[in-house]
């Protein structure tokens, strides 16, 4: 299933795309919540879904699937090709770093330049939803703690995450973690190694890759995560980017006000955003 966050005019409401419709799941609450009772009410959605007609998607606004995750882990240098254009090194560990809860964004809604921080950079990526809770989770039982999967911009401003040795705030600003169109169940999504993903700016093709060539791949990111903390429903996994970067070009070529920035994975769809300037109050 392809499970959405949405407002239709009456306030935030979970619901089902098939096709270009969403149909209610009937099911109150947020998604959260959900998915932490997906094996007791999945059979009534399926049910409620093919008796709801459904409201076209051009009649309502797609919100951020998971709206508040308790947590946003992201694995930084974690593509062949971004290591290379960094000019770092294979990391023998895997290097992870926060996003704020606030950075989440709408998956068609603006992404922001922050009043003096211009230098922004998009970085597409493959986000994983985890949909039961664990402790020392093994290798092997990592997809089992998988709800399902969605399209990230790992937005980065890029003079603040060099500014010292913690990326977390280059990483963190407002909107500058769009996520969505929705979260494609575990099922439907199928090997979550094996997707082709790529980002557009306006129009051109700045990143284009394939899951496949993660360098470690989810499964080792859920277990070695996990080592640390407990995971928790609804927590957020960015997988890592592929290199493209705009910073890597020659000149550097940061987005601006206007640009329109579109990241792409196949089988689970697309989100895309119009870069504005933030208006300080």
């Amino acid at each position: 299933m392809k499970i959405a966050s949405f407002d239709a005019g009456d306030g935030p409401e979970t619901g089902v795309v098939i096709g270009d419709r969403i149909h209610s799941t009937g099911i109150a609450g947020a998604m959260v919540d959900l998915i932490a009772q997906w094996d007791k009410v999945s059979g009534t959605v399926a049910t409620q879904v093919e008796r709801d007609p459904g409201i076209p998607l051009s009649d309502i606004r797609l919100l951020a699937p998971v709206a508040r995750p308790g947590k946003i882990f992201a694995i930084g240098l974690n593509y062949a090709d971004h290591i290379a254009e960094s000019a770092m090194g294979t990391p023998e560990r895997q290097v992870w770093f926060t996003k704020a809860v606030t950075s989440i964004n709408a998956p068609f809604d603006p992404v922001l330049i922050a009043a003096g921080a211009p230098h922004v950079d998009y970085e597409v990526e493959l986000v994983a939803v985890i949909g039961k809770q664990g402790k020392h989770i093994r290798r092997e039982d990592a997809p089992g703690h998988v709800f399902g999967y969605c399209v990230g911009n790992d937005v980065t401003e890029r003079a603040w995450q060099h500014a010292t040795q913690q990326w977390s705030l280059g990483k963190s600003f407002d909107t500058h973690a769009p996520i969505g169109p929705w979260i494609t169940t575990a099922d439907e999504a199928g090997d979550p190694h094996s997707l082709d993903l790529r980002c557009m700016v306006n129009g051109e093709v700045r990143q284009s890759s394939n899951t496949r060539h993660l360098v470690f791949n989810l499964w080792d990111q859920i277990e070695h995560l996990s080592q640390a903390m407990t995971l928790e429903v609804g927590d957020l996994i960015f997988s890592g980017t592929p290199g493209g970067v705009g910073a890597a070009m020659k000149p550097p070529q940061f987005l601006k006000a206007g640009d329109i920035v579109r990241c792409e994975i196949e089988r689970l769809g697309a989100i895309e955003a119009v870069l504005g300037d933030e208006v300080v109050k």
